[in-house]
């Protein structure tokens, strides 16, 4: 037993001084005047917009530092401000669980603190959960994405911690996909937590930008701070940062499945599978009964920017269609900074119309949810074509880009 006791003891020292050169050589890597988080510029004015505060901290797995310190570990160890809270989103403090999964409350096992839950029982922070502090603070990595959820704990949180007079702190970070690129049209309504901002699908604005929209657009008079990026610009993309790319959900793996996911991420109303459960979420999509051939074939005509097609075959092991094989469409992002992610959706399901698929469906609600507007009566109703529909969209987009304008922060 002793032997496998310090077989186990050398195995773990070995992984954590695996772990501390790869973040030493990430941090050498880094680039003199690389851009800053929040959390860096928070740390560097010494933490002296919470000083004297008890404070409240939504964040998850990716509020971190330059260094790798945990947003969580930044303000415990802060001599000037109290952290009483803790507030975890959609898949976990840790990011770990999967997406719709509810969560429940916690304590964490560093700190002690208690962990609320804000995707579970309740999606907004209750009386209990917010007595006695002073300040909130979100600090959660997005994706770019309106039916992305970390946005829309933050846009509840703020109205919560306006109600109560409880000042609302946002450590901003990037928008990984850039600030510059709007896609899908902009949501009028109904607003679910799913779609809970009247911004397009992919809508290019930070977390703080975000912020200040929300609060103007409801009327809240809070005392909302965002603490801002410092070297950040709107055509920054996340690889450009120097910080290494950390999954914000177990299905986001990379920046380029960030890219397509205000797209592929709309195959979600409907039955095409997006790939969880494959090595290839977001990067990938399919269903037993498509000709995958033919749509790429379609996909290869519009010569849709950025974006090379292949046919693939893949089994998912969860979620629609776990188990079975489904024939399928390979995305491979060639310039990422052409990308239209919402442009390949709009021409699949046009072409799945056209090629009169008896299995495809569109399920209308969550279609409108997702989109902003009435796609499933613009594809099978008026049967419009893909450009008529994107031309609309843009339409839509375009005039938001310049009613954003005083939000905008960069």
């Amino acid at each position: 037993m002793g032997r496998v006791e310090n077989a186990a003891g050398r195995d773990i020292i070995e992984s954590v001084r695996k772990i501390a050169i790869a973040l030493l050589l990430a941090l050498a890597a880094r680039p003199a005047g690389a851009l800053q988080a929040g959390i860096d510029v928070l740390e560097a004015q010494g933490f002296a917009p919470l000083a004297g505060k008890r404070v409240g901290l939504i964040t998850n797995h990716t509020g971190v530092d330059a260094s790798g310190r945990t947003t969580i570990d930044a303000l415990f160890a802060a001599k000037n401000l109290q952290l009483v809270a803790l507030f975890s989103p959609e898949h976990g403090i840790r990011g770990d669980k999967n997406g719709g999964a509810p969560i429940g409350d916690a304590k964490d096992p560093v700190t002690a603190l208690p962990i609320y839950s804000l995707y579970g029982a309740t999606k907004r922070p209750t009386d209990a959960m917010l007595k006695g502090l002073d300040a909130l603070v979100f600090d959660i990595q997005d994706v770019g994405a309106r039916f992305y959820t970390y946005l829309s704990t933050m846009g509840m949180a703020i109205e919560e911690a306006d109600k109560r007079r409880i000042a609302f702190v946002v450590l901003d970070r990037p928008n990984p996909i850039g600030g510059e690129t709007l896609e899908g049209p902009v949501l009028d309504g109904p607003f679910t937590f799913t779609g809970y901002f009247p911004v397009p699908v992919r809508h290019g604005m930070t977390p703080g930008e975000m912020a200040r929209l929300h609060a103007a657009a409801k009327g809240l008079t809070l005392a909302l701070t965002v603490v801002p990026l410092q070297g950040w610009s709107r055509a920054t993309l996340y690889d450009q940062t120097g910080y290494a790319w950390i999954n914000p959900s177990p299905n986001i793996r990379s920046l380029d499945a960030a890219l397509l996911y205000p797209g592929i991420g709309l195959f979600e109303a409907t039955n095409m599978s997006v790939g969880r459960g494959t090595d290839a979420p977001f990067l990938w999509f399919g269903a037993p009964w498509l000709d995958a051939r033919s749509l790429v074939q379609v996909l290869d005509a519009a010569r849709l920017p950025g974006v090379h097609f292949e046919v693939e075959d893949k089994t998912p092991a969860q979620d629609l269609y776990a188990g079975k094989l489904c024939r399928g469409v390979r995305i491979e992002v060639l310039d990422r900074r052409s990308v239209r992610a919402v442009d390949i959706f709009v021409h699949a399901v046009c072409a799945l119309r056209d090629q009169k698929v008896a299995d495809f469906h569109l399920i209308a609600a969550q279609a409108k949810t997702m989109t902003g507007s009435d796609l499933y009566g613009a594809v099978f109703g008026s049967k419009d074509s893909a450009a008529g529909i994107l031309s609309r969209f843009e339409g839509s987009w375009r005039g938001f880009a310049a009613a954003r304008t005083p939000f905008l922060l960069y």
